[in-house]
């Protein structure tokens, strides 16, 4: 039988994933955001790349309704149906390396929900800050739990944002997206294509790349965005498996890769 993914509403959906969908939308209001970007976008926690990979041999993303393996698995296992498909080699390593935000846990801590233990600020699908939530959010039955929804300033369908405003100008949930596209955008010898940028940067953002939210918001670029996001997706989603890999066996393939688009590997997060 097919496997099917993503099924919210389904009746054995981990209670684990659904109260972390309500942390989510409770605590991640504007405010927030902004508080996290000042803590964390200092880059002042030098790592190496496959340190960083290693790490997520310790992180399971509790967010996942899919799969509950160490996240360095999706990640491999995204990277090479990437490479089967003979993609090009940027593309390989961003399927690779596309989840490497959630090393926030390392200095992360459960009152900002970046820990083990408290992930909220981590991981999850990520939504716009600074205006109204749309029901194509995951629980769409917790919208009403954010402060920001009480907001007049906030609770508009444009909210702060200018009307066809585009993506990039928009402020989203914080998580690992926005924390690793930021720290490679700070990476001074990235070499990363714009499209690798983008699939970092919005691939969680699915009330807008699957729900079809914020039309009012988006711009002509955004047509571009999405067509790319789309595509990466496949291999995001789709690529789920139990099928484990060994880190130490692929590294010899991702290094030159790696320092290629990345330059110095070692990365300051």
């Amino acid at each position: 039988m097919e496997q099917k993914f993503r099924e919210f509403t389904k009746t054995d959906v981990s209670l684990a994933v659904k109260n972390h969908y309500r942390k989510m939308r409770q605590n991640q209001t504007f405010d927030y955001v902004k508080r996290m970007h000042n803590k964390y976008l200092n880059f002042n926690n030098p790592m190496e790349l496959w340190e960083a990979m290693y790490s997520l041999d310790n992180l399971i993303d509790v967010s996942d309704p899919d799969l509950d393996l160490p996240n360095v698995q999706h990640l491999i296992q995204s990277a090479e149906a990437i490479r089967n498909d003979n993609r090009p080699d940027w593309m390989q390593l961003t399927g690779l390396i596309h989840d490497l935000g959630k090393t926030m846990y390392l200095w992360g801590c459960d009152k900002d929900g970046t820990s083990q233990k408290e992930q909220w600020g981590l991981v999850g699908d990520v939504f716009v800050v600074g205006c109204s939530l749309p029901e194509s959010c995951v629980f769409p039955e917790f919208n009403k739990l954010n402060p920001d929804m009480e907001n007049q300033k906030y609770n508009t369908q444009n909210g702060i944002y200018q009307d066809k405003c585009g993506l990039d100008n928009l402020t989203l949930a914080w998580g690992h997206d926005e924390y690793l596209f930021q720290v490679l955008k700070n990476h001074k010898t990235n070499d990363l294509p714009e499209e690798a940028m983008a699939m970092i940067r919005y691939h969680s953002f699915y009330p807008w790349h699957t729900g079809m939210s914020y039309s009012s918001l988006l711009n002509e670029k955004d047509k571009q965005y999405l067509e790319w996001i789309k595509d990466f997706n496949k291999y995001d989603l789709y690529t789920k498996s139990n099928k484990t890999y060994d880190l130490d066996e692929i590294i010899d393939y991702y290094d030159p890769i790696a320092k290629k688009y990345l330059g110095d590997t070692l990365i300051y997060w």
